[in-house]
């Protein structure tokens, strides 16, 4: 039995029929959006971001991922990662439509979620975050990504209800090697977020969730 139908087997039956009713990638954007952004240290598997009714950008990203993979997608991941000490990762559930990506995520900034299929390419897609991804001193902290990782070809198969499991899965997911964005002079030449510009990006944020504001 792979993760996907372990997950399934273990949803509560109204959770089960909430799943069936999704059938498209931006229905499971949707369907994040319905759970509070709590940026707390823990780790969820997918099965207790359900039960808990809440989630990060990383562990909802992987409940995405399952939850596209139930519609036929590649249980794809990717990492943004920020400059170091400036920011949180950011992660993205993928999907593809016609050699197109297209991507889920969860985030406690309103611009960092759904795109579109309409992207060529990763390096593409991942820009499109670059001037959204900001840090509460109004800096634009993304530096690089990591390529792609399948959910499916993890070898401990109870990792979407087994929280050891689980965060077994994260540090390998994180122990891969940054692919740079930004290199050097551009990042020297980096300005601040504009007054206004930063007033839009936060709309709809609870900036006590925002990695510089929360205990650590």
């Amino acid at each position: 039995m792979n993760a996907l139908a372990q997950f399934e087997a273990r949803l509560p039956t109204a959770a089960h029929r909430a799943m069936n009713k999704i059938k498209s990638p931006f229905e499971v954007q949707e369907f994040l959006l319905t759970m509070p952004y709590n940026a707390e240290e823990r780790n969820r598997s997918p099965l207790n971001v359900i039960l808990d009714k809440q989630c990060h950008c990383l562990d909802g990203a992987f409940l995405a991922a399952l939850l596209l993979w139930k519609l036929g997608f590649e249980p794809l991941v990717l990492d943004l990662v920020p400059a170091p000490d400036m920011d949180d990762d950011h992660v993205l559930a993928l999907y593809q439509y016609e050699d197109r990506w297209g991507a889920v995520a969860k985030s406690n900034y309103v611009n960092l979620g759904f795109r579109e299929a309409v992207y060529k390419n990763l390096r593409e897609l991942a820009m499109t975050y670059f001037e959204h991804f900001i840090s509460i001193y109004r800096v634009k902290t993304l530096r690089g990504y990591m390529r792609p990782f399948d959910l499916s070809k993890f070898p401990l198969k109870d990792w979407s209800w087994n929280e050891e499991s689980t965060t077994k899965l994260y540090k390998r997911f994180y122990s891969r090697k940054v692919i740079p964005l930004i290199r050097g002079k551009m990042e020297r030449r980096l300005s601040l977020v504009s007054d206004r510009n930063y007033t839009a990006e936060i709309m709809y944020t609870d900036l006590k969730e925002s990695f510089g504001n929360r205990p650590e």
